[in-house]
């Protein structure tokens, strides 16, 4: 009886391990598969900006409109990055199709250089199809020395085409912290 006893217990803990190995495989392909489902997601949501479309230069023929659209700018920062972040304007009004620039303020309180990377969202997310921008501080990382206070502008338009229920849309951005390049500057301190 305690042959049986033991091989019956060995198969259930073989049985176990099979189940915990394939359960950690199973999540371990997860985790892999999470960045690009999340960027999928993104894409069709709008969050994080990813269906803000980027020009690199000014749009040759956009069609100005006589409808307006409010625009609302919002800044927060991380609470890993001791900067102070706003824009200089909260609303604004903007011609559809008219290319407007707006900038925001970011000051480092450190005593120490920071580099911030900044991300940036529009609402309604139906409006990030049709929010155009051609030059933006997000597309780069900012290094801000200790002290330093940068305004950092933004170019943008919004199509003509912007669907008639939208009047408002809010940009917004939010600056975290480069700890990648903050280690880079460490080194280069000391060396």
């Amino acid at each position: 009886m305690n042959s049986t006893s033991n091989t019956h217990s060995g198969k259930r803990n073989r049985n176990t391990a099979l189940v915990l190995l394939v359960f950690t495989i199973g999540m371990f392909g997860f985790g892999f598969a999470l960045w690009p489902l999340y960027n999928l997601f993104c894409e069709i949501t709008g969050i994080g900006g990813r269906g803000v479309q980027i020009e690199q230069a000014a749009p040759n023929q956009t069609v100005v409109s006589n409808r307006t659209v409010k625009i609302r700018f919002d800044a927060t920062v991380n609470s890993g990055l001791p900067w102070d972040f706003e824009p200089v304007e909260g609303v604004k009004s903007v011609q559809l199709g008219e290319i407007t620039e707006t900038s925001y303020l970011a000051f480092n309180s450190a005593d120490k250089p920071i580099t911030g990377h900044a991300i940036f969202n529009v609402v309604p997310p139906e409006a990030s199809l049709y929010f155009v921008k051609t030059e933006c501080f997000c597309f780069t990382e900012q290094l801000l020395e200790n002290g330093e206070t940068r305004e950092m502008p933004v170019l943008f338009y919004v199509k003509p085409d912007l669907p008639d229920h939208i009047s408002e849309i809010t940009l917004s951005y939010t600056f975290f912290r480069d700890t990648g390049n903050d280690q880079q500057l460490a080194v280069a301190e000391t060396e």
